[in-house]
């Protein structure tokens, strides 16, 4: 897959993430674009990579990366219990699902709402945390999608800027700040 292209879609998820219910950052309607260049609170940019590894190009987005898709899981999905009182298989008619709950960011955003809806403001502290949780996602998708061969820091970095990485080709995602980062 082009580069651009995967890159443009990852921005523009971004985006939409950042003003919806991914991380309520602006009121600002993402502009429908897979241009970088474009005039908004939420950015992405990936370097181009110069040549990228074949052989981790086997293994990287599955077997490096699942430590990192472990973590991530924990703050992104919700848990789903199934449950089937026939025996059937599922998707058989005898499966229902009981629960499911949010993911961790989906629990902060909630808060952050309310928070929103009374005082008028986004805690700062709590969108900090929402955007280095994002940004360790990111970073984990761009690596996965076989888009940098830097392997993603076990690091939570919380608002701001992206830390900076002395060893490795290249520099991992950056979704750019907002209002209130």
């Amino acid at each position: 897959m082009d580069l651009r292209l995967q890159l443009g879609v990852l921005r523009w998820s971004w985006r939409v993430a950042f003003y919806a219910y991914g991380v309520l950052g602006t009121d600002r309607y993402p502009p429908f674009t897979l241009s970088g260049d474009v005039d908004y609170p939420a950015r992405l940019e990936v370097a181009a990579p110069g040549d990228l590894s074949r052989g981790l190009a086997l293994v990287k987005w599955w077997l490096l990366a699942l430590p990192h898709y472990l973590v991530v899981a924990l703050f992104t999905s919700g848990a789903v219990r199934v449950v089937s009182d026939t025996g059937a298989p599922a998707g058989a008619g005898g499966t229902e699902v009981v629960f499911q709950s949010p993911g961790l960011i989906g629990l902060l955003v909630l808060f952050a709402a309310v928070a929103l809806l009374f005082t008028g403001s986004y805690p700062r502290g709590l969108f900090s945390f929402v955007l280095g949780l994002h940004r360790w996602g990111l970073r984990v998708v761009a690596y996965a999608a076989l888009m940098t061969d830097q392997y993603p820091p076990f690091v939570l970095v919380k608002g701001g800027t992206e830390p900076t990485v002395t060893e490795g080709p290249g520099p991992v995602p950056r979704p750019g700040g907002g209002e209130g980062g």
